[in-house]
């Protein structure tokens, strides 16, 4: 075996299309480029994030902020109401764990807000990430107690 005998592996190289140079090569005319428009046109297709004249998207994010706009940082809370502590006993504790056992969070991954619709008639320890002025009165009117959890 010589030096002029090495060959590439076969099917390693291919020949590059050579577009634009006639009908029989098969990319001849619009040379893929479909017909007319600004992709056909030199200086190739529009930018990342262009919109034809429209104001672009991250231009008109400002003017979002009101109806529409969800903020990315928002908090969502459980929202549980006095009259749903009902089933708990005297002396019971009532925690996001203890609610989720009891299937009163729509996701327990998400933080808990005691609120104050209805009564309570016994004596509960609550501890909960968020307590409204009017919930906490009624459990300690009850003779229970509040404990505020942090929300980290």
């Amino acid at each position: 075996m010589k030096l002029h005998d090495l060959k590439p592996q076969e099917g390693s190289k291919k020949n590059r299309k050579r577009v634009g140079r006639g009908i029989s090569a098969g990319q001849g005319k619009t040379a893929g480029r479909g017909t007319k428009g600004q992709g056909a046109r030199s200086g190739g297709p529009a930018r990342l994030y262009h919109q034809g004249g429209n104001l672009p998207f991250f231009r008109r994010l400002p003017f979002k902020r009101g109806e529409g706009f969800t903020p990315i940082h928002r908090v969502e809370y459980n929202e549980v109401n006095l009259d749903q502590l009902s089933e708990f006993n005297a002396g019971q504790e009532v925690s996001p764990t203890s609610l989720t056992g009891a299937r009163l969070l729509r996701d327990p991954r998400n933080p808990v807000a005691i609120l104050g619709r209805g009564d309570v008639n016994v004596a509960l320890k609550v501890s909960a990430h968020r307590v409204t002025k009017a919930a906490q009165a009624k459990i300690e009117a009850a003779g229970g107690s509040v404990e505020i959890l942090d929300l980290g």
